[in-house]
């Protein structure tokens, strides 16, 4: 199988039911922030700590659900999709790392180790998908447990940026105004 097809070499691309729709489609652009998500947290791992790792891991095939439920404009009950269960676990995780952390006391400045950074800045391409998967919903309907758990996750990115700088030894800092 080619890699190439020169099917998209007119702007277009096909949607899982074979649609096709601009590259620069809402939908395409939902879908390849998540895509571009997925790659910057590919990056990221491994961190150094198993247990994040084993929640990027999950996490990354997550988001692999998230795009092919954002790619599918008229899903079967057997297409894969996010759910709320997918929203419970990162929950889950936010409670389980917080443990291990400080309240919060202010907004901190997302800095740290280069695993911590590079966590937070994975946390804004996050919300950066989310707002696509928003912008997405106001034309065309869209599942609303898959923006739930990009909205969850930007938290548990956060969440894993601050755990692995606490456990690197690195300081929060608040910003100054």
């Amino acid at each position: 199988m080619s890699i190439y097809t020169g099917r998209g070499d007119d702007g277009q691309t096909d949607l899982r039911d074979m649609t096709r729709v601009s590259k620069t489609s809402a939908r395409i652009e939902a879908y390849g922030t998540v895509d571009e998500l997925n790659a910057l947290l590919g990056t990221i791992r491994p961190t150094g700590h198993d247990d994040v790792d084993d929640c990027l891991r999950s996490v990354q095939n997550h988001l692999h659900v998230v795009q092919a439920d954002f790619a599918n404009p008229d899903p079967d009950e057997d297409d894969p999709a996010i759910t709320a269960a997918h929203v419970d676990t990162v929950e889950d995780w936010i409670d389980e790392f917080d443990e291990e952390l400080e309240p919060l006391t202010s907004f901190i400045l997302p800095s740290g180790s280069d695993t911590g950074a590079r966590l937070h800045h994975a946390r804004t391409v996050c919300r950066r998908a989310e707002r696509r998967a928003i912008d997405l919903a106001q034309d065309e309907e869209i599942n609303e447990q898959a923006v739930q758990y990009l909205n969850r996750l930007s938290d548990g990115l956060f969440t894993f940026g601050r755990v692995v700088n606490a456990r690197e030894g690195e300081p929060e800092e608040a910003p100054e105004y």
